[in-house]
């Protein structure tokens, strides 16, 4: 029997990939929609997570696709409600709140999956396991696009909360956290702010390895990129491996030569992996992404840049 899902928030990221790839998926039925103005078609829509409670229809989890910011009180909800958990990314706003919504969840005995969809590639485990073992003492991300063309209109990415430009940079650090053998921590930071805004447009990043030894390790991140979209990781060890992954971690060359391209399916496994989940009654909650963003806004020194319109 499949499991029967609703989606929490019905904006852009919910349309482009989690609708259709639960449609697509045998483990999961959708039975519901929750939204204070959108509407899915062919099933019942409830203005919040009361209503759909109340409405005494048989659920048996929630993808949450709101903002990140209003996650944490909608997700303990669900959670009372005896509903199972999959979260957009980023997950919450703080770690602290994703710290306390996993210990949560567990002492509700729930499921919480907290989700990295940039990580779904072969071309990202490849390098992962071309890495193991090694000494890395080069990083270079490079995570530009257009702002307009994948967030239009939406206000809330410049409030406090709404990550900014690390909404997409933090796909680039999922990435380099899962593939790399050892942590890295945040250095220092320029974090460009539009005057009209709370959050950056723009960020130069420089991180460093926990034994001191030297490395050059950095990130650039860029919302105002008008031709296409750069999504590019280099990587480099002491011992002479060169990694290169591009169009978002979906390419991988190694030493300069292709060594794989995927084609991404990255959300349809992310709900491979949650009917997985679900069925072992195993939760998966890794915070190391949001941590290194975190991280960056402690230590970053915020310039102001012109409004953004």
């Amino acid at each position: 029997m499949p499991y029967r899902i609703a989606v929490v928030g019905i904006g852009k990221i919910a349309r482009d990939q989690h609708l259709p790839c639960i449609g697509k998926n045998r483990n999961f039925a959708l039975v519901a929609g929750v939204s204070r103005s959108a509407r899915i078609e062919g099933v019942p829509t409830f203005e919040n997570l009361s209503a759909l409670k109340a409405s005494k229809l048989k659920v048996d989890c929630v993808a949450l696709c709101t903002p990140p910011a209003v996650r944490l009180a909608m997700a303990r909800e669900a959670t009372d409600c005896g509903w199972h958990l999959l979260i957009e990314k980023p997950p919450t706003p703080t770690v602290g709140e994703l710290l306390a919504l996993e210990a949560y969840a567990r002492r509700k005995k729930r499921v919480l999956y907290a989700t990295w969809h940039s990580r779904y590639n072969k071309s990202v485990d490849m390098a992962k396991t071309r890495l193991k073992g090694r000494h890395v003492d080069f990083l270079r991300v490079t995570w530009k696009e257009d702002v307009h063309k994948w967030h239009p209109g939406q206000a809330w990415i410049w409030q406090p909360g709404g990550f900014g430009v690390f909404d997409p940079g933090i796909n680039a650090l999922s990435i380099v956290t899962k593939i790399l053998p050892e942590p890295i921590f945040a250095e220092s930071a320029t974090i460009e702010v539009p005057a009209n805004a709370a959050t950056p447009i723009g960020a130069d990043i420089r991180f460093k390895r926990g034994d001191g030894a030297p490395a050059n390790l950095s990130a650039v991140f860029d919302w105002r990129q008008k031709a296409s979209e750069i999504w590019e990781i280099e990587v480099g060890t002491r011992d002479g491996l060169r990694l290169h992954l591009k169009n978002g971690g979906s390419i991988l060359e190694v030493n300069g030569k292709t060594a794989h391209k995927a084609v991404l399916h990255e959300y349809e496994d992310i709900y491979a992996r949650f009917a997985r989940l679900l069925k072992a009654r195993k939760s998966e909650v890794d915070p190391s992404p949001l941590q290194l963003v975190s991280d960056c806004f402690m230590l970053g020194k915020p310039v102001v840049v012109e409004p953004v319109s």
